[in-house]
């Protein structure tokens, strides 16, 4: 069954239609494909239909925002909606939204709504998003490790003095699991005098707390929030009302249209502007993708949740970079990633500190792009679509909650979840259980003197439970150990309407943990908790689909593709629960085991996996690109999802060049977007800087030569004159480091990408050799290619013909010629020519670039003496 709905009374009807979906909640085995009848993205659930415009439960706003709404969706269920059920969802939203709007009108007269995250000063809490899209907004986080944190504190304007009843939007977080204690305590505080009602202390979901009745005495006042625990105590919203039996909504849409009147924010987004490339999403993917297509001239907006760039490879996160970059046959790409990455590294323990991540670095080289705008502390929560394509995200401010509106023609999801692609009705396909779960690292360090902690009835009980780093007497417990990558968990839960749950399981697995270390086994008297990651770092979730669906075996078999273009260099890295610590906590595992699959490196992904099949302006990079789940083990890495970032961005720029779409750029103009791979986008030669990455084998200082295969002749030919002529080229790639004289200089060690002259500039190329004398030459031989990672040889030169010069004209030599070579060590013999010039003439090159190690050139032998041309 097909809806339309239609809103002719929006102030946005005049802009492109806003997708407004049906729930698909992303409960177990959510999969979408496609239908070879209906040519539809269907969903698989076992939830309920409802209406919804959180990203993790639907598609689009709600109606009470007042958007033009228009769809077209078909949704699977058993069997479809049929057309009464469909109007009576519609119908109840709509009675929702009145009522919600009706109850916010009549209230803001009489009620003033703080909303945690715009307090002025937030002290020693941190804003929290990451589960916005379910509860509606982000809130205050008392993240102290068992440290009450500094106060929050803001002044508050109240219409009058008098009678004011207080709710505020909290939860005990532990409650989800009947534990004991409530360790987010908090008070409020009301010019400096707290409530006498404690917070946080009942309630699993999150809901209004009643604060009882309050008596303001001047209209201006401080409001301040206290943490009693330092244990992840949280707070959404305070509310004072003069209606003291109102009751304030608590779910969508009621409680976003709520907000919405009492913040004095409008229905209708805000206009941000027009732009010609809008990426979603500030990891390392995103970054690159929005640098890369701002230097190529396009204008470009960068909309990321967070103040820092680099997503897990920021100091909020904390994880290194791993993968390869500015690999042959295409050096320049990874010239980005290599501007972006960190000087140095120490990523276990008390040492992986926030500066090792130069957040300030990664902003810097974005700000310098004149084209390129970011949007940091923005996240997109609704997308608009016109007849299937992106028009424009609407992006919501996490501090103010205001929300704008920004239009382009092409887009990229760089979210890593998927998010923008799900909002746009993009196919896509997540794993149901066993997926690769998120981590928040902590360590902990040592300190002048002993420190205690407090017992934590409410964590995980590891009283008599072993766990990496605890060690076992007599041996002490090793720090390097605890939080490390393998704390994660969720490997069965819901990676977005779980993940709440999901982080706070990591919480009590590691105060769990911590308790037991000092309280129990009564080690490291001395050592405090150090730090710990309160945003998630993730690593699966959805993955949209392209036009090419990487696999496993593509990966194994070392499959080259035509459009290969962004280098891998991690191993098939998947992680799943580890058995020596999953008893007593199966379905809820809490250290995981990596499991490693080699395969030939490096291996070159296709840009067909970068854009979705369905949603015909939708780029994507990271860890949401289309690949299968085993394949994704591969890709996932930051520098190599900071490689398809880089990709795409120059992609993007062939789309406005040539005003096309991402497939067109492979089905008509691979070639242009091949001269931007050759070329890069950074600004200084990334295959200059050395990394260290753990996923590729590393180079044998003391190895030996690889050598080529001479031909047979070669032991009874005399010596080579190309090492006595003067040689020209038709240029180098780069003069200082790929010189002509690599041509000649004898050093024939394959191992040695280094060590050949390089050009990629449009074919043909053209290598003479001239002599002051005339030579008899009756052979050629020429080494050409790059050797891969795996240490195999290849991609030599493709199609040349030699020529000699008569002293009128250059004139072919037959017999010594190649349309299509495969061999990297090439020879012919053919009939002496006679002449102080000759010159290869290479017409084909794999992807244009001409790779030569040595070119040899022989007289003749005793065996070949005779056969002479004039």
């Amino acid at each position: 069954m097909t809806t339309t709905t239609e809103r002719a009374d929006s102030p946005d009807s005049h802009r492109p239609a806003l997708t407004l979906a049906l729930s698909r909640p992303t409960g177990e085995g959510t999969r979408c494909t496609r239908s070879s009848k209906a040519k539809a993205c269907f969903v698989k659930t076992r939830d309920r239909l409802s209406l919804s415009h959180r990203m993790g439960e639907g598609r689009g706003e709600g109606w009470p925002d007042g958007f033009a709404g228009r769809e077209q969706t078909r949704i699977k269920r058993g069997a479809f909606l049929e057309p009464h059920c469909m109007l009576f969802v519609f119908l109840t939203a709509m009675l929702l939204a009145a009522s919600a709007i009706g109850a916010a009108v009549a209230t803001r007269a009489n009620s003033v709504l703080l909303e945690a995250e715009q307090f002025a000063q937030p002290g020693g809490w941190v804003i929290d998003p990451q589960f916005m899209d379910q509860m509606g907004s982000p809130f205050l986080l008392a993240h102290g490790l068992g440290n009450p944190v500094a106060d929050a504190q803001t002044t508050v304007e109240f219409p009058a003095a008098g009678t004011w009843r207080v709710f505020v939007r909290t939860r005990d977080w532990v409650a989800t699991w009947k534990a004991p204690g409530a360790p987010g305590r908090f008070q409020v505080l009301l010019n400096g005098q707290p409530l006498s009602t404690t917070f946080g202390t009942n309630g699993a979901d999150w809901h209004w707390q009643d604060g009882g009745i309050v008596a303001i005495t001047s209209p201006r006042s401080t409001v301040a929030l206290r943490d009693l625990t330092g244990f992840e105590g949280r707070c959404d919203a305070i509310l004072f009302t003069r209606m003291t039996d109102f009751v304030p909504p608590n779910t969508d849409p009621a409680l976003a249209a709520f907000r919405r009147q009492l913040l004095g924010h409008p229905d209708a987004p805000e206009s941000a502007g027009e732009f010609d490339f809008i990426v979603v999403g500030g990891g390392m993917a995103g970054t690159c993708a929005s640098i890369s297509a701002a230097r190529l001239g396009l204008k470009v907006a960068l909309v990321q949740d967070r103040p820092v760039l680099g997503g897990n490879n920021s100091s909020e996160v904390r994880v290194w970079l791993q993968g390869a970059r500015n690999k042959e046959p295409w050096p320049r790409v990874g010239d980005i990633v290599a501007e972006l990455e960190q000087a140095r590294r120490a990523h276990y323990g008390p040492a992986n500190t926030a500066e090792l991540y130069e957040d300030e670095k990664k902003l810097a080289v974005a700000r310098a792009e004149p084209n390129l705008k970011l949007f940091l502390e923005h996240r997109v929560i609704a997308a608009a679509t016109n007849a299937g394509r992106l028009a424009a995200v609407i992006a919501q401010d996490i501090r103010s909650g205001r929300r704008f509106r920004l239009g382009a023609p092409w887009f990229a999801d760089c979210t890593g979840d998927a998010a923008l692609g799900f909002l746009a009705g993009a196919e896509f396909d997540m794993t149901p259980q066993g997926r690769m779960g998120p981590c928040n690292l902590w360590n902990v360090a040592e300190t002048d003197g002993p420190v205690p902690f407090p017992r934590c009835p409410w964590a995980l009980d590891l009283s008599r439970r072993p766990f990496p780093g605890r060690g076992r007497a007599p041996e002490p417990p090793n720090i390097l150990h605890l939080g490390g990558w393998y704390w994660e968990s969720g490997f069965d839960r819901n990676p977005f309407t779980e993940m709440e749950y999901v982080r706070d399981w990591n919480f009590r697995a590691m105060y769990g943990a911590w308790d037991a270390l000092k309280n129990v086994d009564k080690v490291l008297p001395n050592h405090k908790l150090n730090w710990s990651a309160y945003i998630l770092g993730k690593r699966e979730s959805r993955r949209l689909l392209g036009d090419m669906l990487l696999t496993l075996d593509d990966l194994k078999t070392g499959r080259q593709f035509p459009d290969g273009c962004v280098p891998t260099g991690w191993k098939v890295d998947l992680h799943l629960p580890d058995p020596r610590y999953e008893k007593g906590f199966e379905g809820d595992a809490f250290i995981s085991r990596a499991e490693f699959g080699p395969y030939p490196m490096p291996f070159w992904v296709p840009y067909r996996c970068l854009y979705s099949r369905n949603v015909p302006n939708l780029f994507m990079a990271g860890r949401d690109i289309s690949v299968t789940h085993e394949a994704l083990g591969a890709v996932r890495v930051m520098r190599t999802g900071g490689c398809m970032g880089e990709v795409v961005g120059m992609a993007a720029s062939l789309c406005r060049q040539h005003s096309a779409d991402p497939r067109s750029v492979y089905d008509r103009y691979l070639n242009e977007l091949q001269d931007l791979l050759r070329r890069g986008v950074g600004k200084n030669p990334g295959e200059h800087s050395e990394y260290d990455n753990a996923g590729e084998p590393p180079p044998t200082k003391s190895r030996p030569a690889l050598n080529a295969a001479p031909p047979a002749w070669l032991k009874d030919a005399g010596p080579n004159l190309a090492r006595t002529a003067t040689v020209t080229v038709s240029g180098s790639n780069d003069t200082a480091r790929n010189p002509s004289s690599l041509l000649t200089d004898g050093k024939l060690d394959l191992h040695e990408n280094s060590q050949r002259w390089l050009r990629d500039a449009p074919l043909p190329h053209g290598i003479e050799f001239a002599w002051d004398k005339p030579q008899a030459v009756h052979a050629a031989r020429i080494v050409s290619g790059y050797t891969s990672a795996n240490g195999k040889p290849g991609s030599p030169v493709t199609a040349f013909r030699w020529q000699y010069h008569d002293g009128a004209e250059w004139r072919e030599i037959r017999g010594a010629s190649a349309e299509a070579n495969s061999q990297v060590d090439w020879s012919a013999r053919f009939d002496a020519v006679t002449s102080t010039r000759l010159r290869l003439l290479i017409t084909a090159a794999p992807t244009g670039i001409s790779r030569i190690w040595e070119i040899e050139l022989y007289g003749e032998t005793a065996s070949s003496s005779g056969r002479r041309r004039p």
